[in-house]
């Protein structure tokens, strides 16, 4: 295991020259989990999401996007994340599903969950155009 790459990336990817790449752009995503988390519950089902967005941020990264596009879609993917852990925590029943099921539905062709706390309204366009993005790897 490489010093640099965090014991938890690795893990949760199960690659490590591909986990380095995500690294490379997204430094905390081992912390996305506890930046999502409203209860202790949350921590595992976050982890678990994180572990499904990995492969489409490993595919944003080979399309040769520029690094503030993913950048801007990674942004967006954290915001979805969190958006699910909430949803989660209004409706434990989901809780249930699979990190997988609890992504596809939160998202569609049109886009992605209303943004609760946009810093700004103009966010939602982006984040349903990555949304879209997302279900179409997903998907396919």
């Amino acid at each position: 295991m490489s010093k640099s790459t965090p014991p938890s990336i690795k893990a949760i990817s199960g690659s490590s020259s591909s986990s380095l790449d995500v690294l490379a752009y997204v430094p905390d995503l081992d912390e996305w989990p506890d930046s999502w988390m409203i209860d202790q519950p949350d921590r595992a089902v976050g982890k678990a999401i994180v572990s499904v967005l990995i492969p489409f941020i490993e595919h944003l990264i080979n399309q040769g996007l520029t690094k503030r596009t993913i950048k801007r879609h990674v942004d967006n993917l954290w915001a979805l994340g969190g958006e699910i852990i909430s949803d989660i925590n209004r409706n434990e029943s989901s809780r249930k599903q699979s990190a997988k099921v609890l992504v596809i539905n939160a998202i569609d062709e049109e886009g992605g969950p209303l943004l609760r706390n946009p810093i700004d309204p103009n966010d939602q366009k982006p984040f349903d155009s990555t949304c879209r993005k997302l279900y179409k790897f997903l998907t396919s």
